[in-house]
């Protein structure tokens, strides 16, 4: 956690800190973490904590995502581990000079890249969605089909492997099959058990669920080995889609395991190289390396993206793109250790060759992502649209008057039936609480124009805005503040460069209960360049005053803002408002 924190402060991956953290207290070093005395507790600690980790990162892919870029997702993780196989085991032959079986196991176990690698980057570098779905989605599918390929090549070429009718060639499809059914089946499971209060008791969902997982990882592993990974991933994606009333905190919670076990994972894997083995590759290791970047990568997103709709510099990031990670490191320290007890010295190699590919595309490919995706033009835009705190039906409201101006929004909540009346508006929203981290970064606070505090509490309105320009430089920040005794100054808000939102404190919770009653409705008033202007503007405040009306937006020469109240309505302006259905007209509306 120590080389996690550091990293951030660096804006480096943590990865990178990770692994030279574990070579340093290895036994090569300081000798302070040697994973050799877990024994056989070592395979089974990176099982489970891989299981959670892929759990994690398959709940947060969402099917609508998917299937906007699914042809391509789909040849990456079929087509494309074929190519990126086929091409590992040719550089590993012929630059390695190692025996085609050595050197097709070495193939199949570089298949994989990995959420643990790519997720933390891609929320570092912060690229178009569209990219960001597909090398997501890569990371998190082609997991334990890239895992479950090298274990029935391990199977099949050195006759390593449990003695079951479904090992060898059958061992592919049957454990994809059982991995499936146990993972759909026990998905839809924890998602019912999930939907309905009185079955889980409320505070125990997340550490229930975690041990359900855990044991379809395990039960899914009894009837077949190796195909709990794949349990787990189709868990993962089915429990996702199930709406539930804590599915998005599981995610929450989720992800909080996922860096502890990230961390855990790559110090004990990296502890557990040695650093002689990894030198003794020499240069032939080093340009196998090479290949694989510059070579198979691109080759292998050059087919599986023919035909689609992504560009030319898409297609080059995502090429660019391919980090090996726990998956890969995990799977090839059983493989070692499986071909040692056999007297096949050859697994050392196997496994400092794996963890040389892991180390070079983390460190050159983490550290280079962020300026390859600027140079190439692939990164979101930067002061692009609002995020807004609150998806009460006012926040929600305030949200279509921005979209329909045609500003980027996304909310953001942690009362799961806002988030659900949000989500069945079309509109985006994220679970979880406005002031940790892990969901304002979902919500790409730092690439936001401004962040609007739309809770019905004051203070913490007050607190949210706070955040957002002090930790991440925000440029426009509102506060909502409730009309009252609320215990904090709404002079408060502009001494921290904050504005009032609507213009002055308001009845947040009357408006809200118009709003569910169908007693507000949207209108626009157009502010005339000449004539009645001054007529207008005269009403509108009046109205505005006594409250009946609410003024959401402002649009002036093509910008859109939130009404705040240093906006000043001017001829040519328009402005998006809602009004009650009992109440007076006197604005000119459309």
């Amino acid at each position: 956690m120590l080389a996690q924190s550091l990293a951030v402060h660096l804006k480096i991956p943590g990865i990178v800190l990770l692994l030279l953290s574990g070579l340093i207290l290895g036994p090569d070093l300081l000798g302070i973490v040697d994973p050799e005395r877990l024994g056989g507790g070592l395979s089974a600690i990176v099982g489970l904590a891989v299981a959670i980790i892929l759990f994690e990162g398959s709940l947060n892919l969402t099917l609508d995502r998917l299937r906007r870029e699914a042809t391509v997702i789909r040849r990456l993780i079929t087509v494309g581990a074929l190519i990126t196989a086929l091409g590992g085991t040719l550089a590993a032959h012929i630059l390695m000079g190692w025996e085609w079986r050595l050197a097709a196991l070495f193939g199949t176990l570089v298949i994989v890249t990995g959420p643990t690698v790519i997720t933390p980057l891609l929320r570092r570098i912060r690229v178009t969605q569209k990219v960001e779905t597909i090398l997501e989605a890569e990371g998190i599918l082609i997991d334990p089909v890239g895992a479950i390929i090298a274990v029935v090549t391990l199977e099949l070429f050195y006759g390593i492997g449990p003695d079951t009718p479904a090992s060898g060639i059958l061992g592919l499809p049957g454990r994809l099959l059982v991995g499936l059914l146990v993972g759909g089946v026990g998905g839809i499971l924890i998602g019912l058990l999930l939907r309905y209060e009185r079955f889980i008791p409320e505070r125990l969902e997340g550490v229930f669920t975690l041990s359900l997982v855990l044991t379809l990882f395990e039960l899914s592993n009894a009837i077949l080995p190796d195909s709990g990974i794949m349990a787990a991933v189709v868990a993962g994606l089915v429990v996702g889609g199930i709406p539930s009333r804590t599915v998005r905190e599981l995610v929450e919670f989720k992800e909080r395991l996922t860096t502890l076990f990230v961390g855990l994972l790559f110090v004990l894997l990296a502890a557990d190289v040695r650093i002689t083995e990894v030198i003794g590759l020499g240069w032939p290791g080093l340009l196998t390396v090479i290949a694989l970047m510059v070579i198979v990568r691109p080759i292998d997103v050059l087919v599986s993206a023919w035909g689609s709709d992504l560009d030319p510099r898409e297609r080059t990031f995502i090429a660019w793109l391919g980090p090996r990670g726990i998956v890969a490191a995990a799977v090839s320290s059983l493989f070692a250790e499986r071909l040692i007890e056999q007297g096949i010295v050859e697994g050392i190699e196997l496994r400092a060759l794996v963890f040389l590919v892991i180390a070079v595309t983390v460190v050159v490919q983490g550290l280079s992502g962020g300026p390859v995706a600027s140079l190439l033009g692939v990164r979101r835009r930067q002061g692009v649209g609002y995020l807004i705190a609150g998806a009460n039906p006012l926040g929600r409201a305030l949200a279509h008057a921005l979209r329909g101006e045609g500003e980027e929004i996304v909310l953001i909540d942690t009362n799961a039936l806002s988030v659900g009346a949000a989500e069945g508006e079309a509109l985006p929203v994220i679970y979880g609480n406005a002031g940790l981290e892990g969901p304002l970064l979902r919500a790409d606070i730092d690439a936001r124009r401004g962040y609007i505090a739309a809770t019905t509490n004051s203070g913490i309105n007050l607190l949210l805005t706070r955040r957002a320009r002090e930790e991440y430089q925000v440029g426009e920040t509102y506060v909502l503040f409730q009309r009252g005794k609320t215990g904090v100054r709404p002079e408060e808000a502009t001494e921290r460069g904050s504005s009032i939102l609507f213009g002055q404190p308001i009845d947040a919770l009357g408006w809200i209960h118009r709003l569910e009653g169908g007693k507000a409705d949207f209108a626009a008033l157009e502010i005339d360049e000449e004539g009645e202007y001054p007529a207008q503007i005269e009403t509108f405040f009046e109205e505005w005053t006594e409250g009946s009306i609410l003024p959401l937006t402002l649009t002036r020469a093509g910008v859109t803002r939130p009404f705040g109240e240093e906006t000043e309505p001017r001829p040519g302006d328009r402005i998006i408002l809602l009004r009650g259905r009992d109440q007076r007209s006197g604005t000119r509306v459309s």
